[in-house]
C-alpha cells in the first residue's frame, strides 16, 4: 500500500503539487479562522444556582434554602459534585457534571428540579441559574471614573448605560457590576405618625404597590377610527410617592408624605470596591461565554466601548487593568517565538547534515505544510489555538522533519553512492529510495503516534491541559507521514539534480570519532554492558530524590493578593482597612502602579466572599521596569509589607489559577485539607489544629483557615403567646424588623430605561445603634404601637460566617501552598503528622485534595495507560520485523532513554509533573523509532548475503546520520522551549528538558549498545556461531 502510495506520487507529480498548494491555501484559512485562547479550556460541565435572600443568616440560609435545593439535585444523573456555600444573605450552589455533558442538558435539569421546589423556599428571595460562563470566563475588568460624579452616578452609569452596551457584543455571557451604590427611593416610616393615625407598615406598602402602575383600558370608537384608552399612574418622581393616600379617614386623606419621609438613598450593600489608595470605585468585569473565543470577545468588547464614548457624560473615563487579550499575546507569543527559533535551528541542522541546501529545502518543506495540515484538523476537531497546542506542535516540530529526514537522505544516499543509479532514470532511484525505506518510516512514525495516544486518556485538569498537546502533535505526525511519502518525494525528484559523491563535513566528522568507538565496543563488549548497567543504577539511585509535583505554576502576569480580616468587620471598616493596604503597597514597592480592591460579594454572586475577604488586584509595571528579578522576589517585598499590619491574613494568586482552583476543589491552593463533619464548632476547631500543624511542615508557605467563628449574631427570640395576644405572627415581627434594618422591596420607578427599586425603611438611628433597634416599636395591623421587648427576649450571640458542604456534609478547609519542595512529599509528611496528632471524633473525616489530588489522579492513570502503549509498540515492531527477539531488542533501548530524562530532572532541580511524564512518552517513541531505523537496515543487508558482523558495522555507519539527524533536530528544535521565558515556559520546560537529557543517552546506545545486542540475539542461535568466530578474527 505504502508502494503503491509513493508510485502514485511520482506518477501524478503535477496533481500532488497542485493537491500541496490548495493545502497550502486551506491551511492559512483554517488558522486565520482558528479560535485563540492563552489556555485550553479546563473548565467542567458546571451549573450554578445562585440565591439571595436578603438579612438571612447562614444558618438560616443552609436550612430553609440550601438543604433543600441539595436533596432536590442529589438525583440528578452524570453529576460528580455537589457543593454549596451559604453566606449572610445568599447561597452558591455548584453542580459539576462528568466531562463531555452538554451544558445545556446540564442546565434543562437543573432547571427542572429547581422550579419543583420553589414553592417550598422562603418568600422574598430572588435568583436562580448564573449566566453560561466558565472560571475562564473572567476577561475584562475595568473601572468607571469621572471627576465630580458620585458612586451612585458612576454605578448608574455601568447599570444603564455600559452594561446593556456590552452584553450585546458576541461571546458576552453578562457584565458583572461591583462597587458604588445602586440608587433607590427611600420612604421611612414615622412609628409615632402611624401609630396616631393606625396604620402599620404592611398597610403602607399594601398603598404603594397598589399606586404604581400604568394599564390599557380598552379601545373607544370614535366615528371612523378608534382610541386606545391608557391608564396612567405609575410613580415617576419623590413627589409622587409622597402624593399617595395611604388612608382615607372621614373624607380627610392621609398621603405617605404625612407620616413618612421620602427620600434618594441607596441599596444595602454586600461588597465594597477600592482602587490606588485614593477612595471607592465601580468596577464593571465582562465574563465571555463558555467556549467563547477570548480574543474576539475582548476586540468586541473594546470596540463597543469605543463607540459608547460619545454617549458617556463628559469626563467619564473607563481605565481598564485587566485585560485577557494580553495574556493571551504574551501566551502564544512565548511558543510561536520558540516555534520560529526551533525552525531556523532545524534548517541549520538540515544543512549541515546533508551538505546540500536543496536537500535541506526539501526536507524543510515538510514543516509548513505538516503545520499548515494540522491547523485544518485542528479546526475540524473544534480546537483552539492556545500555549498547549501550540505547544505541541512545537514539541513535535524536530519529529517532523524525521520522516521526511530518512526519505531525503536515503534518496541523496542513493542518487550519490548507488552505481546503478547512474544507468537508471533518476525518478526511478527517487522511486526505489523512498520504498526502501517507505516501510520503517511508517511503523517509526506509527509508534510515535501510538506512544501519545494514552495521553488522550488523561481525565480532569490534566486531560484538558495535555489532550490538546497530544492531539496536535498526533495530527501533525500523521500529516507529516503522508507528505514524507507524497510531497517530499515529488520535490525531491525536481530539486536533487546534481548530488556530490562526498559526504558533507559535519557527518565526516562524526563518521571519523564513530569508526574506532563501535570497533572498540564490538571487541570489548563486557565494558559496553558494565557502563550501560552502571548508567541504569545511577538513575534508579537519583530517581528517588526527583520530587514529584502535578504542574509547575504558570506565570500569568499577575498577582492578586487574597486578604482576610476578622469575621464581624463592617463594610465601612473593610474599605478603610483595604485603603491603608493600597497606600502601604504603593509607598513601599515601586513596581506597583496601581490596586483594585474587591470586598464582599458581586452583584451577580458568582464569587460570593465575606466583607471580610479581599481580593487586591495589583497592577504592576512592565517587567523591564522592574527593580527586583523575579515575580518571587516581588511578592516577597510585598509579604514584607503585609506582615506589619496587624490582624491581617493574606495569600497569593493569580486571575485564571485562582478560578480554576475554585471550580476544581472549590478552594483556592496547592493543597486542601478539607474536614467533615456535622459540628460547625468542633470543624473550626480540628482545622485550627490543622493549620497550626501544617505550618510546621518544612516548604509550607501562605498556610491558612478560613476564620469561620467571630461574627456577632443579636437574637431575637420571639415570644409566640405576647405576639398572639396584639394579633401579630412570629412573621409579622421578623418582617417588621426586616424593614425596619435591611428595608423591604415595595415596588420599582421605571424611569426611561432605568429601574430604580423603592425601599421601606426604619430610621437611619435604629441601623448603626443596637440600643435604639431593641428600644424599637413594632405596629400592629389594628394601628397599635407595641414596644419590641414586649414581644420577644433579645440576646447576644456569636456565630459562623459560613456553611459549606459538599455531597450533603459540611466541612471546614484548610488551605497551603508550598514551596522550595515537591508536593508529594510535603503532603506525605503532612498527612504523617495529622495522622499522629489529630485525634478525629466519631462522625469526622479529613480528605486530601488540591494540586495534589489532580496529581495522584494523574499518576494513577499514567501507570495504567503507559504499560498499554507499550505493549502496542511490541505489536507494531512484531509485525514490523516477524520476530519477537527483535522487537524486544528495540524495546531494550527505552530504559536507557529513561536514564538521560531522570539525571536531567536531577540535574536541573525540575520535579517529575505531568509535563516531565508527557516528555518521557515522547522519549519512548523517539528512542524506538531509532531503534527501527537500525534494525531493519542490519536486516535488509543480512538478507542481501552480507554476514553478522558485516552488516552490523557497515549498517551502523551507513544510518549513522539519519540517526543523529532525528535525534540531534528532535533535541534542538526543544531548545527555544529550554530557555523560552512568559507564560507558558514554565509547563513546557521539565518537557524539554527530559526529552534533551533522554535524548542524549539514548542516541548513544543505540549507537554502541545496540549493534552488540543484534549480533547476540537478533538471531537464532545457530546463526550465533559464525559471528562469533568472525569476532574472534577482528
Amino acid at each position: 500500500m505504502l508502494t503503491r502510495l509513493v508510485q502514485f506520487a511520482l506518477a501524478q507529480r503535477l496533481f500532488v503539487l497542485i493537491a500541496g498548494l490548495v493545502l497550502m491555501a486551506a491551511g492559512w484559512l483554517a488558522f486565520k479562522d482558528l479560535p485563540i485562547d492563552a489556555f485550553p479550556d479546563v473548565s467542567s460541565t458546571q451549573v450554578k444556582i445562585i440565591m439571595k435572600a436578603p438579612g438571612m443568616t447562614p444558618e438560616e440560609v443552609e436550612s430553609r434554602i440550601a438543604l433543600p435545593i441539595e436533596v432536590e439535585m442529589l438525583g440528578i444523573p452524570k453529576q460528580r459534585m455537589l457543593r454549596s456555600v451559604s453566606k449572610y444573605g445568599i447561597v452558591d450552589v455548584t453542580i459539576d457534571f462528568d466531562d463531555g455533558t452538554d451544558i445545556y442538558w446540564a442546565r434543562q435539569q437543573v432547571a427542572e428540579r429547581l422550579s419543583g421546589i420553589a414553592g417550598d423556599l422562603p418568600g422574598g428571595i430572588s435568583g436562580g441559574m448564573a449566566p453560561i460562563t466558565t472560571p475562564l470566563g473572567e476577561m475584562f475588568m475595568f473601572t468607571v471614573e469621572g471627576e465630580g460624579l458620585t458612586l451612585e452616578e458612576r454605578r448608574s452609569l455601568l447599570d444603564w448605560v455600559i452594561r446593556p452596551a456590552l452584553r450585546s457584543v458576541v461571546g458576552v455571557a453578562d457584565v458583572n457590576a461591583l462597587g458604588g451604590k445602586v440608587r433607590s427611593f427611600e420612604v421611612l416610616p414615622d412609628p409615632v405618625k402611624l401609630s396616631a393615625v393606625g396604620l402599620s407598615t404592611a398597610q403602607i406598602k399594601a398603598a404603594i404597590e397598589a399606586n404604581n402602575r400604568n394599564d390599557g383600558a380598552g379601545r373607544l370608537g370614535e366615528g371612523d377610527e378608534v382610541l386606545l384608552v391608557r391608564t396612567e399612574g405609575s410613580i415617576k418622581t419623590q413627589d409622587d410617592l409622597r402624593a399617595i393616600v395611604v388612608k382615607n379617614d372621614k373624607g380627610m386623606a392621609v398621603r405617605l408624605g404625612d407620616v413618612a419621609q421620602v427620600r434618594e438613598g441607596s441599596v444595602t450593600r454586600y461588597g465594597v470596591v477600592t482602587k490606588d489608595g485614593r477612595g471607592e470605585a465601580v468596577e464593571g468585569l465582562v465574563l465571555g461565554l463558555a467556549g467563547a473565543n477570548a480574543q474576539k470577545v475582548v476586540e468586541g468588547v473594546t470596540k463597543k466601548l469605543e463607540d459608547i464614548k460619545p454617549t458617556l457624560p463628559k469626563g467619564v473615563e473607563i481605565k481598564v487593568f485587566y485585560n485577557r487579550a494580553t495574556l493571551v499575546e504574551k501566551a502564544v507569543g512565548t511558543v510561536s517565538k520558540a516555534l520560529m527559533e526551533a525552525t531556523v535551528l532545524v534548517l541549520v541542522l538540515l544543512g549541515a547534515f546533508l551538505g546540500n541546501l536543496r536537500a535541506a529545502v526539501t526536507v524543510a518543506m515538510v514543516l509548513p505544510l505538516s503545520a499548515l495540515a494540522t491547523f485544518i484538523l485542528m479546526r475540524t476537531t473544534g480546537m483552539s489555538a492556545n500555549l498547549m497546542s501550540l505547544g505541541g506542535l512545537a514539541i513535535a516540530l524536530g519529529m517532523l522533519v524525521d520522516a521526511a529526514v530518512v526519505v531525503v537522505e536515503n534518496v541523496v544516499q542513493h542518487l550519490s553512492h548507488d552505481k546503478a543509479s547512474e544507468k537508471l532514470p533518476r525518478l526511478h532511484v527517487v522511486f526505489r529510495a523512498v520504498r526502501e525505506v517507505a516501510a520503517p518510516v511508517a511503523a517509526g512514525m506509527l509508534i510515535i503516534i501510538v506512544v501519545f495516544l494514552p495521553l488522550l486518556t488523561l481525565q480532569g485538569l490534566e486531560g484538558k491541559f495535555f489532550v490538546p498537546v497530544a492531539l496536535t502533535i498526533v495530527f501533525a505526525l500523521i500529516s507529516s507521514l503522508v507528505l514524507s511519502l507524497t510531497v517530499i518525494p515529488v520535490l525531491a525528484s525536481y530539486l536533487l539534480k546534481k548530488v556530490s559523491h562526498e559526504d558533507p563535513w559535519l557527518p565526516r566528522q562524526l563518521l571519523k570519532l564513530y569508526e574506532p568507538t563501535l570497533a572498540f565496543a564490538l571487541k570489548r563488549q563486557t565494558v559496553v554492558y558494565v557502563v550501560a548497567v552502571v548508567m541504569l543504577a545511577v538513575a534508579a539511585g537519583v530517581y528517588p530524590q526527583v520530587g514529584k509535583t502535578f504542574m509547575p505554576t504558570m506565570d500569568e502576569g499577575d498577582i492578586i493578593v487574597g486578604i482576610e480580616k476578622l469575621p464581624s468587620v463592617s463594610l465601612e471598616e473593610t474599605a478603610a482597612l483595604d485603603l491603608k493596604i493600597h497606600q502601604a503597597l504603593m509607598k513601599e514597592i515601586p513596581e506597583i502602579t496601581g490596586v483594585v480592591a474587591r470586598a464582599g460579594s458581586d452583584e451577580i454572586g458568582l464569587d460570593p466572599m465575606g466583607l471580610n475577604q479581599t481580593d487586591t488586584f495589583l497592577v504592576l509595571k512592565p517587567r523591564e521596569a522592574w527593580q527586583v528579578q523575579s515575580k518571587e522576589a516581588l511578592m516577597d517585598k510585598i509579604r514584607g509589607v503585609l506582615d506589619q499590619l496587624p490582624g491581617v491574613a493574606y495569600s497569593f494568586t493569580q486571575p485564571i489559577d485562582m478560578r480554576v482552583s475554585e471550580m476544581i476543589i472549590g478552594v483556592r491552593g496547592d493543597v486542601a485539607i478539607k474536614v467533615f463533619g456535622p459540628d460547625l464548632t468542633t470543624l473550626n476547631d480540628l482545622a485550627g489544629q490543622i493549620e497550626k500543624l501544617m505550618k510546621t511542615v518544612p516548604g509550607n508557605q501562605d498556610v491558612y483557615t478560613v476564620e469561620n467563628d467571630g461574627v456577632q449574631y443579636l437574637r431575637v427570640v420571639v415570644d409566640r403567646l405576647a405576639a398572639g395576644r396584639y394579633g401579630l405572627s412570629v412573621e409579622d415581627v421578623q418582617d417588621a424588623l426586616r424593614v425596619q434594618i435591611e428595608g423591604q422591596r415595595a415596588g420599582t420607578v421605571i424611569a426611561g430605561g432605568k429601574r430604580i427599586p423603592i425601599l421601606l425603611r426604619g430610621p437611619d438611628g435604629v441601623r448603626v445603634s443596637p440600643a435604639d433597634f431593641a428600644a424599637l416599636r413594632i405596629s400592629t395591623a389594628d394601628g397599635q404601637s407595641v414596644p419590641l421587648q414586649s414581644l420577644a427576649k433579645l440576646e447576644r450571640d456569636s456565630g459562623p460566617v459560613k456553611i459549606e458542604r459538599e455531597l450533603g456534609s459540611r466541612y471546614s478547609v484548610v488551605i497551603a501552598n508550598v514551596t522550595g519542595r515537591d508536593l508529594v512529599g510535603f503532603v506525605e509528611e503532612a498527612r504523617a503528622k495529622v495522622a499522629q496528632e489529630v485525634k478525629l471524633p466519631t462522625g469526622y473525616r479529613v480528605a486530601w485534595g488540591g494540586q495534589f489530588e489532580n496529581q495522584q489522579r494523574a499518576a494513577a492513570r499514567l501507570i495504567l495507560v503507559v504499560p498499554a502503549s507499550l505493549g502496542f509498540i511490541f505489536v507494531i515492531l512484531f509485525s514490523t520485523f516477524g520476530s519477537v527477539r527483535q522487537a524486544l531488542l528495540v524495546l531494550s533501548n527505552i530504559p536507557f532513554a529513561l536514564v538521560g530524562g531522570i539525571v536531567a530532572l536531577w540535574a536541573t532541580g525540575e520535579y517529575l509533573s505531568v509535563p516531565a511524564s508527557v516528555g518521557f512518552i515522547a522519549l519512548l517513541g523517539i528512542a524506538v523509532l531509532n531503534g527501527v531505523v537500525l534494525v531493519s537496515y542490519f536486516n535488509q543487508l543480512h538478507a542481501e548475503g552480507l554476514s553478522l558482523l558485516d552488516s552490523v558495522t557497515q549498517g551502523a555507519k551507513r544510518r549513522l546520520r539519519p540517526v543523529l539527524m532525528t535525534a540531534a533536530i528532535t533535541a534542538f528544535g526543544l531548545i527555544p522551549l529550554l530557555f523560552a521565558t512568559g507564560p507558558g515556559s514554565e509547563i513546557q520546560r521539565p518537557l524539554a528538558i527530559v526529552v534533551i537529557g533522554g535524548l542524549i543517552t539514548a542516541t548513544a546506545l543505540t549507537l554502541i549498545l545496540l549493534p552488540i545486542l543484534y549480533l547476540r540475539f537478533a538471531h537464532p542461535k545457530p546463526g550465533a556461531a559464525p559471528a562469533a568466530l568472525e569476532l574472534n578474527h577482528v
